[in-house]
Order: C-alpha cells, then sequence, then structure tokens
C-alpha cells in the first residue's frame, strides 16, 4: 500500500522541514534505522527513511537509495547544511518527536510496509 507524505504527517503529528511543496509523494514502504550501514544495505528504493541520525551523511544515504524522502524522529532537527542538500536532491524532510519503535509501528498501523 503506497501513503502520501501529507498522512505520514498527520499520523505522526510531523512537522516539516522542507518539502512541503511535495506531501503527494507516496512512499512504497518504510525503513527504520540509526545506522547507514543497514539503511545502504536492506532498504529500498521508494522507501520513507526513518532514523534518528542528523548528520550529512543522511542525506547522501537517501539519495544513494532512492529513498522518497527522510522522516526524523525523537525531535530531532536537521542543521542548515542537511535541510540545504536536502533541498538540492529534491528529499522531503519531516520531524516527529515520536521515537523510532513508535514511529513504524504506527505507520505500519495504516498500511506502510516495511522496506
Amino acid at each position: 500500500m503506497l501513503i502520501k507524505l501529507q498522512d505520514v504527517k498527520r499520523i505522526l503529528d510531523a512537522e516539516i522541514i522542507t518539502g512541503a511543496d511535495m506531501l503527494d509523494i507516496e512512499v512504497s514502504s518504510g525503513f527504520g534505522c540509526d545506522l547507514i550501514s543497514d539503511s545502504l544495505c536492506f532498504s529500498r528504493p521508494e522507501c520513507l527513511l526513518i532514523t534518528g541520525l542528523t548528520n550529512i551523511q543522511i542525506v547522501r544515504v537517501a539519495d544513494m537509495i532512492e529513498a522518497r524522502a527522510i522522516l526524523f524522529v525523537r525531535g530531532k532537527k536537521p542543521g542548515k547544511e542537511i535541510i540545504q542538500l536536502a533541498e538540492g536532491k529534491k528529499i522531503p524532510l519531516l520531524v516527529t518527536k515520536r521515537f523510532l519503535f513508535e514511529s513504524c509501528g504506527l505507520l505500519y498501523q495504516h498500511g506502510l510496509q516495511s522496506s
């Protein structure tokens, strides 16, 4: 089942950091982790990358794996450099105050499949 980013925002009471004009984008699956190596090995294209990592590498990873968007958990907000890179690569960024486990669980309950 595909889920639009606007639904992710609603389900998780998330804030849009960048990409407010791209909330109609659909994600085919979700992948949650805080390890870059796992993101590279196990995620799928068109996924929602769900993470607590807020370093510049996470945007590069999202671009490489062809993720549709990045959702930061635990209220972690990315810095200016990360936001600028995401904007340049047209990768929407969202932030939720929920923890990784809860975020993944809620999205799964609403039909988002695992990567």
